[in-house]
């Protein structure tokens, strides 16, 4: 690739004009006189839980803006959380025409089937969901994620799980939300309405129409106790505008305040609910949703800072940070497929010599059908903390040493996506793939021709 056709791409990558494309790409409707479309009412199987049940959403609407309502995140304890959503979408179902032509509406009636089911708050590994978030990327420090914490009428307990977004449903709603714009999470019993814990003034203004609307009471924050891991503060913290409706029983829908609420929002939807922004890292534009992928996933811990801006190839927004390639896939959209690492590691030479080790004992040790190479020990926990099979793929050979990019030598195995290596101080780290990945480009690029004078 030319040096020339970088200069050229990346008078793409400011602000406006990457949002712009990333709608025309999404719905490929022209900006001026388009006919109008009948709402799309689709049903959606967004992945499974712990267990294996399957967890649903309604989408209703064709709009560039997207907003989700999540309920039953706590279970079998707030179960009239799920009944509520599920009247919500047979409401929209029937009634498609109110959603407004701008807004996606999305209705996931149970994240937590397991809990449902099982008749636990948690899910069905004893994890409070609405806790496990990684909410560490705001600026309050009270919220953040940890292991001991409040839950259901004050108790305290050690179920916000192993580390942050550690849940499989956890990691449904990261993937989902990617691209949201809004997002209402459905809980009982206090008969209020709140916003993220850290200043956000979208979910400000959203609770306060929420709340205005259904009759509830506005309230700054939860007043019982700080809640640390919540989705709707994860949520905020990435731009997202996210409130907490609490129903005033545990037992009803409440259907009548709860649909006046989302009404209120719908209808304000375009003045309420922000666009997603591009980010200036190291001095260098990140679009939108590359951007959020890039930081919900760890930001320079584990990807390294942006190399050069973003380019648009064949409808793929691309963009080189240190240790891997990010991509946007409009096509995958409501899939965990939109954002993907680029598999630069099927473009490495395994590392020669014996394996390390040939032993392979769960938990510690995991194998796949798909490949004969396992993880173990600190890569295997690495790879299941950072993304798994989604962030790193699966293992393209045995761990072994060999020389890594700073003349070291170091236990190291390649994955799809990325090199993992283990360093003198026991930590595990990405290889640079991303900084080898340009710096091969740039020496492949035709060299300009010398100037006659």
């Amino acid at each position: 690739m030319s040096e020339g056709r970088y200069n050229v791409r990346r008078a793409t990558c400011n602000v406006q004009r990457s949002l712009l494309l990333l709608l025309l790409i999404f719905f490929a409707a022209p900006l001026h006189a388009a006919p109008v479309r009948q709402p799309t009412v689709e049903d959606l199987t967004l992945g499974t839980s712990a267990q294996g049940r399957p967890i649903t959403a309604l989408r209703i609407g064709n709009g560039p803006i997207k907003l989700v309502i999540i309920g039953n995140t706590h279970g079998a304890p707030e179960a009239n959380t799920h009944t509520l959503a599920t009247m919500l979408a047979d409401h929209f179902r029937a009634n498609p025409h109110e959603v407004p032509p701008a807004v996606r509406l999305y209705i996931i009636p149970t994240i937590n089937p397991d809990g449902l089911a099982l008749g636990t708050r948690f899910n069905a590994r004893g994890v409070d969901l609405n806790r496990n978030m990684n909410t560490n990327f705001d600026a309050c420090p009270d919220n953040d994620w940890r292991v001991t914490v409040f839950g259901a009428y004050g108790i305290v307990s050690d179920t916000g799980g192993p580390y942050p977004d550690s849940e499989v449903e956890s990691r449904l709603v990261r993937s989902f939300l990617l691209d949201a714009w809004g997002a209402i999470f459905l809980h009982s019993a206090a008969g209020n309405v709140f916003p993220a814990f850290c200043d956000h003034a979208p979910s400000i203004e959203m609770a306060q129409t929420y709340a205005t609307a259904s009759g509830y009471r506005y309230t700054r924050v939860w007043e019982q106790y700080i809640i640390t891991g919540g989705m709707h503060d994860w949520a905020a913290s990435l731009g997202i505008a996210a409130i907490i409706p609490e129903l005033l029983t545990g037992t009803e829908p409440e259907f009548a305040q709860n649909l006046a609420g989302i009404q209120a929002v719908l209808a304000a939807a375009e003045k309420l609910l922000p666009a997603p922004e591009d980010h200036v890292e190291h001095g260098i534009v990140v679009p939108a949703i590359l951007w959020r992928f890039w930081k919900m996933h760890g930001g320079d811990d584990l990807f390294g800072p942006p190399l050069m801006p973003a380019v648009v190839e064949e409808g793929v927004i691309r963009q080189i940070f240190e240790r891997a390639v990010l991509e946007l896939h409009p096509e995958w959209a409501d899939t965990p497929y939109l954002v993907q690492v680029t598999p630069l590691g099927r473009t490495c030479s395994p590392p020669v010599g014996a394996a390390l080790r040939n032993d392979c004992t769960p938990p510690g040790c995991r194998r796949f059908t798909e490949t004969p190479y396992a993880i173990r020990g600190a890569f295997a926990a690495y790879w299941e903390r950072y993304g798994g099979l989604h962030t790193f793929g699966f293992p393209l050979s045995d761990e072994k040493v060999a020389y890594a990019a700073n003349g070291q030598q170091r236990a190291q195995q390649v994955f799809e996506r990325a090199v993992l290596i283990l360093n003198d101080d026991g930590n595990v780290s990405l290889a640079p793939l991303g900084w080898a990945f340009l710096v091969r480009e740039r020496s492949l690029a035709p060299t300009a021709a010398h100037q006659v004078r």
